[in-house]
């Protein structure tokens, strides 16, 4: 670029605002502005941000003048045009500002906070008689005098208490500090020390000599000088080896060690290291039997001779779906593209994470939440060089990661030669965004993404949801299928464990049927494992009074609390208000409050009593909040340390056990009476998902589903493995009441802290939508929960036919909802906007 044309750079913010900003570059920079570099902007009059350049061009905005840039944070772009392009799709599509886009897409480390940091006003004289000033005042002056800046988390050390606002306030308006914003740069590489032995050291007889006189005189430094030369593996070229892996082997090592550095034995550097596991993985090769070679061959068919750009794969659970996708996998590096499988939970990837690299080895990268924000930045870079090297014509790196698994958010990564993407168990609702905006759709995304790219679209899943499935039918996507498990296996027998029953003959015992309790007797004692599923967590979803149905509410949520027996709390599952239990009725006094329903942890302490000398392990939410307690719960199970893990959702989804012969499914009523069209398919993609842990291996598996309607449509499409059944009933009530797939839905939620408000803002809104979508608008009404952290909400539903133009939906939407907020009585409300809600 000419250094003498004016430019302005068009940037996203990190802001839920509805237009891009614009600035102008100063001359200097002008050869360093590039699409997708950060750079630093004023917004407001001390606000500092790291905006994205979207646009750089001539035109000065017309109805504002540009401030400048600060500042260049970046050497090369850290977003490119394609990632910009998906941002600009999510936003459009999902009606969100592109800024809430970045602000997801972006790992925390590779945005800026702006820090408030307090300076001593330039004009205030420091001599000046200070008895006016506090005595914490009097110490914050000194403290400026001697250290420049301060941090209020400085100021709060200072003056020893927690609130330093209002002494920050009274010097401001005494004019002796000023407020500056200072940006920090969140992300700090990890740096680690190197020693190697010096190069008058290298010598035979230098290190001789050297041997002699510390095994006379300083044995300890012999110590880690002979660790040094173990690690160094006989090369005489003595490379760098990290103090860390001196550590491993010698105890107390940092003071000999000190004394050979000093002693110029070894000289030392430091170097920026990954956080991420580099370990080396050996490369295996596995066969693929007939069926398999089979899809493979129709798959590609579908991609490359029938054009089409997306596949869906039904397949049965355990039909050996996974080597599928590793066989296209290795093909798409083959043609050294890049290749991302996508998970709906983080607990899925340990297994399929070790089950790749065998495969991959280190070209295997992995990208979710439960990663730290460094270790975030440090794939996002991998996968940033990766591109670069592609571009460059560089040849690859070692460790340039070509296969990213991962959750939703690493659709985001800054990939430049995608070819393939899986989406993994495609019909699972995890790969939903519902809070904060963007509030998208990760297997929609992938589709849109894999566009961008020129790439493939693999979806696949036992049970597929009803929109993949119906356009798979349609012609719109490809489709392969498979309906025995690999290796002849045989599906899992399902028997049905009436409770009614049970119950009426006083077989019960606690929440479990006779049925399943011999059969976990059974697999015990056969020295096989039992997977339990039960949907709700904690102890008891609800407490009771015995005389007047009182049960404790939370404070902020119109939700029951549930009762936790660890930690003897009641908890809100919706926004984490804790109490403890109630000792009596607050309606009418009565101390006698009872248990209702049961949850996890309830299953696990009972399961104890019934099996005292069994291991038993709950997986739920509660024991998974730690960073790598998935991986050890599921190594445990994997290993024969548990015998019955009992889980929510979590154990559903793609797990892998030789050793499990038998699953039992708890609840199967309070998944079908839930009150949501979408019930009935996710209830029977439940059962079958979990029913398939079972009897993966040899054995055939068994699985108990305990029920009070044994006689049940979606029962009876679990226990005969009918997918087309029950996808047949679900299309036509779909049709018949104007649902997805064949009419697109958006969700409006009205909320407020004031009911009345929400009440009247959400007729208002229903109303004006009417005048044009007329019956395609349903209510207002208020949701099951209709009080969340003290804010009520209201929905309005609008269903648009499938081949109408969503764009124009959009637009009209935006319109009236503009239009209702520019009334003052409705500035307060806030209005969500859902599209395609799961």
């Amino acid at each position: 670029m000419s250094s003498r044309l004016t430019y302005f750079v068009d940037v996203v913010l990190p802001l839920a605002v509805p237009k891009l900003y614009t600035y102008r570059v100063p001359h200097e920079l002008n050869e360093e502005v590039l699409v997708g570099k950060r750079v630093i902007v004023q917004l407001g009059r001390t606000k500092l941000y790291a905006a994205i350049i979207h646009a750089v061009h001539e035109t000065p905005p017309s109805n504002y003048q540009a401030k400048y840039i600060n500042s260049i944070l970046d050497k090369k772009p850290v977003v490119n045009e394609k990632q910009l392009q998906l941002w600009r799709w999510i936003s459009d599509y999902y009606i969100c500002h592109i800024g809430e886009v970045m602000s997801a897409a972006l790992p925390e480390a590779l945005r800026l906070a702006s820090e408030t940091k307090i300076v001593l006003n330039p004009a205030f004289n420091v001599t000046s008689d200070l008895s006016n000033y506090s005595e914490k005042e009097h110490l914050l002056i000194e403290a400026l005098e001697l250290q420049n800046t301060l941090t209020i988390k400085d100021t709060s050390e200072i003056v020893e208490q927690k609130t330093v606002y209002p002494i920050i306030k009274a010097l401001i308006e005494k004019g002796v500090v000023l407020i500056m914003e200072e940006v920090k740069q969140r992300f700090k590489p990890k740096v680690e020390t190197f020693v190697q032995l010096s190069d008058h050291m290298k010598e035979e007889e230098a290190l001789k000599t050297l041997f002699d006189n510390l095994e006379k005189r300083a044995p300890k430094q012999l110590e880690v000088l002979m660790a040094y030369m173990k690690l160094a593996d006989g090369n005489e070229k003595f490379p760098e080896i990290s103090k860390l892996q001196i550590a491993k082997h010698i105890e107390n090592y940092e003071a000999p060690l000190k004394a050979l550095i000093k002693k110029e034995v070894f000289v030392t550097s430091q170097h920026e290291v990954g956080r991420l596991d580099n370990a080396n993985y050996s490369e295996r090769q596995f066969e693929l039997n007939s069926t398999q070679q089979g899809v493979i061959s129709e798959i590609k068919q579908q991609f490359y001779t029938d054009e089409k750009n997306v596949s869906l794969i039904h397949g049965v659970t355990s039909s050996g779906k996974t080597e599928i996708y590793i066989k296209l996998i290795s093909d798409a590096i083959k043609q050294n593209k890049q290749a991302l499988y996508l998970v709906p939970e983080i607990a899925l990837t340990t297994q399929i994470i070790n089950r790749l690299r065998a495969v991959f080895g280190n070209k295997v990268g992995v990208y979710h939440s439960k990663f730290s924000s460094n270790e975030r930045v440090e794939v996002w870079n991998n996968v940033l060089s990766t591109s670069y090297n592609k571009l460059e014509n560089s040849k690859r790196k070692v460790d340039d990661y070509q296969l990213i698994i991962g959750a939703r958010s690493s659709l985001f990564l800054p990939f430049n030669n995608l070819g393939l993407i899986i989406v993994d168990e495609e019909h699972d609702s995890s790969y939903k965004q519902y809070d904060p905006a963007p509030r998208y759709n990760a297997r929609d995304t992938a589709i849109y993404l894999g566009r961008i790219h020129g790439a493939k679209v693999l979806l696949g899943s036992a049970t597929p949801s009803i929109e993949s499935y119906y356009n798979a039918q349609e012609g719109k996507y490809g489709f392969t299928q498979i309906q025995e498990r690999f290796g002849g296996i045989q599906m899992p027998d399902i028997i049905i464990a009436d409770v009614k029953e049970a119950k009426q003959k006083k077989q019960m015992k606690s929440h479990f049927t006779p049925q399943l309790l011999e059969h976990i007797e059974a697999a015990l004692k056969n020295k096989q494992q039992v997977i339990l599923f039960q949907n709700r967590r904690g102890f008891a979803p609800r407490l009771e009074c015995t005389i007047c149905a009182w049960t404790p509410q939370c404070k902020n949520c119109d939700v029951s609390l549930t009762y936790h027996k660890t930690g003897n709390i009641c908890r809100c599952h919706y926004c984490g208000y804790t109490t403890p239990p109630p000792t009596s009725c607050s309606a009418c006094g009565n101390t006698q409050i009872n248990m209702q329903g049961f949850g996890t942890e309830k299953i696990e302490e009972e399961l104890s009593v019934f099996f005292e000398h069994a291991n038993i392990a709950r997986m739920d939410l509660d024991t998974t909040r730690s960073k790598f307690a998935h991986q050890h719960i599921l190594q445990d199970f994997e290993n024969g340390s548990i015998d019955i893990l009992v889980g929510t959702q979590m154990v559903t989804k793609g797990l892998d056990f030789s050793n499990v012969t038998l699953v039992g499914i708890l609840n199967a009523d309070g998944m079908l009476n839930f009150p949501d069209f979408r019930s009935f398919e996710r209830s029977f993609q439940l059962m079958a998902q979990v029913a398939g842990r079972a009897g993966r291996r040899k054995q055939r598996g068994k699985v108990i589903i305990q029920t009070q309607s044994p006689d049940h449509e979606i029962i009876q499409d679990v226990v005969d493995n009918n997918y087309l059944s029950m996808y047949n009933a679900q299309l036509s009530d779909r049709k018949e009441f104007k649902y997805p797939p064949y009419y697109r839905l958006i969700e409006l939620r009205v909320i407020d802290k004031d009911v009345n408000m929400v009440d009247y803002a959400a007729k208002q809104l229903a109303e004006r939508l009417k005048v044009h979508f007329q019956h395609r608008v349903l209510g207002p009404e208020f949701p099951l929960v209709s009080r969340v952290k003290n804010k009520y909400i209201k929905h309005v539903l609008l269903k648009i036919e499938r081949d109408a133009s969503s764009a124009n939906a959009k637009d009209i939407i935006l319109k009236l909802i503009s239009s209702l907020k520019s009334q003052k009585e409705f500035k307060g409300i806030r209005i969500q906007l859902d599209v395609d809600p799961v």
